[in-house]
């Protein structure tokens, strides 16, 4: 299913252009037009879904398996000594166009693309109280 408001789903349909670096059945990569640095590609599911909670297990494997060969793609074509993955979910963290999507970015060491999120510390009962949350949510009981 396609949403006919979405800037991605409307690449993917080929109303709106773009540099294409892969194509299959199921997942569309192509070059980001406000790249971070050169080779900044993006990763998409053909198929609308808002976020990495709303897309099915197996789509998102085949997703993630892309998205590895893609990386290396990346880096030894961009000569990077690094490279970001990065997705986001939801406006507030960062998502602006609500297709899910992932950011492969080379880097180097000079590039002057900082990448650090504020650490915060946390008193222990907090950690430990969201810890029992998050274990208890996912049937973990070590």
């Amino acid at each position: 299913m396609k949403d006919p408001n979405c800037v991605f789903c409307k690449i993917v349909s080929n109303e709106i252009p773009s540099k294409k670096v892969y194509e299959d059945e199921y997942f569309l990569a192509f070059l980001d037009i406000n790249p971070a640095n050169a080779g900044h590609t993006l990763i998409i599911p053909k198929q609308h879904y808002q976020t990495i909670i709303s897309i099915p297990e197996d789509d998102l494997f085949g997703l993630v398996k892309v998205i590895k060969r893609l990386a290396s793609a990346v880096r030894e074509t961009m000569v990077a000594e690094g490279l970001n993955v990065h997705q986001s979910n939801g406006t507030v963290a960062g998502q602006i166009i609500p297709h899910l999507h992932f950011h492969l970015i080379p880097r180097s060491k000079d590039d002057g693309f900082g990448f650090a999120w504020p650490h915060k510390q946390l008193p222990e009962e907090e950690m430990e109280a969201t810890r029992k949350k998050l274990a208890e949510k996912m049937g973990y009981r070590g």
